[in-house]
């Protein structure tokens, strides 16, 4: 019979320093005795979890907090946030916008990533190492103005698939340009950074996990709508991608009445082909429904549902 596989001390400690960073970013300074209360470890674990976090370079005294007992003050511990600094770029079809944030969340830069690029006429492999490179310059300059020397990690999110074996982005279905695979391809070397690709509905869905309206749930599905349709799985606390990565594609499912059936790299024919921001703009327009131009067709696509259920007196209008 195999040996029961129990976590290494190694492995324990690397858990409960993260529990205690983690503690530090959401609640800001605490003593040992409130990180021993929140994580339950017990006080020699605490003094040693910080000992480590301190000369990592992670955490240091920042003040000290009033007591009633006699005695001195309890130190209080503070994450230092700009022990490390990460990435994350939102790539879509025809833009980008780069966010860089230090260890305690706080965006230290932004900026919308210009292109495309011009290029000659019919070199396509040419805009798209332009756009890429267009795309790399901009994160350079807003990691200079922000006096940022390096980057621990960048996240990359985009629509697409994303293999979970690999993380390599799949352009299959997603009509992605070939400008994305190159960006991913060239962030390592221009950044000397880890970089992790990873669907953008997973990642929303991580974000409302962790900080947003599913704080209290640890199972749940996100449903994305807008220029795609789209979802995320979060099962017992942990984002569900499937074998292939497409566990969340609902796009692809077969509706009766579209006339057609989706492919593997083709969703019309799919839920995709009615739930779609300029589907419902299409829809809303056959029922008299106009809303004021804007060039966004998702925000255009909202203010149409909001309408409709306007007309037809239904309260959930409002919370669109």
């Amino acid at each position: 019979m195999t040996p029961a596989r129990t976590a290494t001390p190694r492995t324990a400690r690397a858990i409960n320093d993260r529990i205690a960073l983690d503690l530090l970013v959401e609640h800001g300074p605490l003593t040992a005795t409130q990180l021993r209360d929140a994580t339950g470890l017990s006080r020699p674990s605490v003094a040693d979890l910080v000992g480590r976090l301190q000369e990592n370079g992670l955490v240091t005294v920042v003040g000290e907090a009033g007591s009633a007992r006699r005695g001195p003050n309890a130190r209080l511990y503070g994450l230092v946030a700009e022990r490390a600094h990460v990435a994350a770029l939102d790539v879509r079809l025809d833009s980008a916008t780069a966010v860089v944030a230090d260890l305690a969340g706080r965006t230290v830069a932004r900026t919308a990533l210009p292109f495309p690029p011009t290029a000659p006429e019919g070199d396509a492999a040419g805009a798209d190492a332009a756009t890429a490179e267009a795309v790399l310059r901009a994160l350079d300059t807003a990691l200079t103005r922000a006096a940022v020397g390096e980057l621990h990690t960048v996240v990359v999110g985009a629509p697409g698939l994303v293999d979970p074996a690999t993380g390599t982005l799949n352009r299959a279905g997603g009509g992605l340009p070939a400008w994305h695979a190159e960006l991913v391809r060239g962030l390592p070397t221009r950044t000397g950074a880890r970089v992790r690709v990873e669907n953008e509905v997973n990642l929303a869905a991580i974000a409302e996990l962790r900080q947003g309206a599913a704080r209290d749930r640890d199972t749940f599905v996100l449903l994305w709508l807008g220029g795609g349709t789209g979802a995320a799985l979060v099962l017992d606390g942990a984002l569900r991608r499937g074998a292939s990565g497409g566990a969340g594609e609902i796009g692809f499912l077969p509706v009766p009445g579209t006339g057609a059936l989706p492919a593997h790299d083709d969703c019309a024919g799919g839920l995709h082909a009615l739930t779609s921001a300029a589907s419902v703009l299409a829809l809303a327009a056959d029922h008299g429904f106009a809303p004021q131009p804007t060039g966004d067709d998702t925000a255009a696509a909202a203010e149409v549902v909001r309408l409709a259920c306007e007309a037809a007196g239904d309260p959930a209008g409002a919370a669109v």
